[in-house]
């Protein structure tokens, strides 16, 4: 069996399915000691530029959990690293860029795509998908609109204020910065895929911060053009925000088969709000992996249920499994999904 015929794959196109798939956004390190113990003095971007190592933490859930796919080793600005810019992870903080990116001149020196810089992520997945066989390679990278904001910003924000300031006030140069990014993250996508990824998820984490109103006319056209420019791969594309409930109708309109809920939409008003014919991907708050049992087995079991009105529903947390989370509940919340019957009365 190939991870066509798999559960996920099948679930994002709407297909039948003998279990409901999961698997966990940052699955592959955080929480698991071993995934310590391969990081020890080891920066996080020098970590996701060693295939073996690529491989081995994208590996590890997989082992311990069961989970129905692989989401892989990265982070959103690596291609941005590869390809040349100034920037670093930095513990405690996240990704901080040497030289903000605000004006013309730094626009437009922003470096093009070139596959070349990205062979050892090439090699990452390629061994991957043999290793993995019938089991999902979920391919990734970070959305236009939130690689943009870290190279505005800086770094990390909570307001977005330099962004939103750029976006609104500099329309021409904001949209030829996304533009150029756009190409970036088509072109890291699409190389991943070529390499054995099943399946994609785009990352557009902090788009949350923006109205309807805005989301519409400065980001939405990126967005589309990204998915459009992998359309022709024919793997199930995943497109998730944090904060995006007044958004899920204008993210549905993307260009995607699956849509990620965070915790904050219940799936039944999210299913109201997205296309007909789409999958919903969510939608465990990862703050409940923390509580008793009982607790985290009734909202799964909730969710579960909404989730059997959808096409396709991949169960996953609203966001990222947190550091603190114990891996034994993951694994039993992985039981309990795979174990909850996929229809009524099943």
């Amino acid at each position: 069996m190939s991870p066509r015929d798999g559960a996920l794959i099948r679930a994002a196109y709407g297909e039948h399915v003998d279990h409901v798939p999961v698997w966990f956004m940052r699955q592959a390190g955080r929480s698991l000691p071993e995934y310590r113990a391969i990081r020890e003095g080891i920066g996080m971007l020098e970590a996701c530029m060693r295939p073996e190592t690529v491989v081995e933490v994208t590996l590890q859930p997989v082992r311990r959990y069961g989970v129905d796919a692989a989401i892989l080793f990265s982070d959103i600005v690596l291609p941005l690293k590869a390809l040349g810019l100034d920037l670093d992870i930095v513990a405690g903080v996240g990704p901080v860029v040497a030289v903000p990116v605000r004006e013309q001149e730094q626009v437009s020196r922003l470096p093009e795509f070139d596959p070349n810089r990205l062979e050892f992520l090439q090699a990452a997945v390629r061994a991957l998908a043999d290793e993995l066989g019938d089991v999902a390679l979920i391919g990734f990278a970070g959305g236009p609109y939130t690689i943009a904001s870290y190279l505005v910003e800086g770094g990390p924000s909570r307001d977005h204020a330099r962004t939103k300031a750029l976006m609104r006030g500099a329309p021409e140069l904001w949209h030829e910065l996304m533009a150029r990014l756009v190409e970036i993250v088509a072109g890291t996508l699409r190389l991943q895929v070529r390499a054995g990824a099943s399946a994609v998820q785009l990352f557009d984490s902090w788009i949350g911060g923006l109205s309807p109103r805005d989301y519409r006319r400065y980001v939405l056209p990126h967005t589309q053009a990204v998915m459009a420019a992998i359309a022709d791969l024919n793997v199930p594309r995943i497109h998730f925000g944090v904060g995006t409930g007044e958004l899920l109708p204008d993210m549905a309109s993307a260009g995607v088969e699956v849509i990620g809920v965070d915790w904050r939409v219940p799936l039944d008003r999210a299913l109201g709000r997205i296309q007909s014919g789409q999958a919903v991907q969510g939608n465990v708050d990862p703050t409940l992996v923390l509580a008793p049992w009982e607790v985290l087995a009734a909202e799964a079991t909730e969710i579960l249920r909404l989730g059997r009105a959808a096409p396709g529903h991949i169960f996953n947390l609203g966001h990222g499994v947190l550091p603190s989370s114990d891996p034994d509940a993951l694994a039993r919340l992985v039981d309990l999904v795979h174990a909850f019957p996929v229809e009524d009365g099943g």
